[in-house]
């Protein structure tokens, strides 16, 4: 490979890599701990990430717990997860914090899948833009001849069209995992 594919491809796995990570938080139904993530707890003035705070566990589908490592904190990771938009009331046990998980209706399933294929399309256009600054990069290349750019940029399109197939792939399995009952 040329530095211009290794470009592409490490930036194109950086889609890839931020389109799992927005599906993580997609809630289906199914507890997930990646839920949490972009939650934060104000700890001694400092606001800091549930996971750093607390271990989360997942002891049935439908159940997240919650089990801060130093008790004071229960209260405060309490309201930051209800202050959060997750839609989920914490209970609280003195020891830790439950989540159940309520089954979606099918509606609201279907309205989470179409929020997964925009998602999978904002991936999609990322990979496209990435094709596209790495042709631009390949055309400015004063050193490589023509028909050297050429295979670049049929190696960028091959490329492109691999991660564009492993976004479909993506998307079909939390399409299906959504919509499962």
């Amino acid at each position: 490979m040329s530095q211009h594919t290794d470009f592409a491809k490490s930036h194109m796995d950086k889609c890839i890599e931020a389109l799992k990570a927005n599906f993580a938080r997609v809630r289906s139904g199914r507890a997930n701990p990646h839920i949490l993530d972009p939650i934060k707890v104000d700890y001694y003035g400092q606001p800091t990430p549930i996971t750093q705070l607390a271990g989360v566990k997942v002891p049935e589908a439908s159940m997240l717990v919650v089990e801060p490592w130093d008790k004071t904190a229960l209260k405060a990771i309490e309201k930051a997860i209800e202050a959060s938009d997750l839609g989920i009331t914490p209970s609280n046990d003195g020891v830790s914090i439950r989540l159940p998980f309520p089954r979606p209706t099918e509606e609201r399933r279907r309205e989470l899948a179409k929020e997964c294929s925009k998602l999978a399309e904002d991936a999609r256009v990322a990979v496209r833009n990435v094709r596209r600054d790495a042709n631009g990069k390949i055309e400015r290349d004063e050193e490589l001849p023509e028909d050297a750019q050429t295979r670049e940029k049929k190696a960028v399109q091959k490329l492109t069209d691999g991660y564009i197939a492993q976004i479909e792939d993506l998307l079909k399995t939390k399409t299906a995992e959504i919509m499962e009952i």
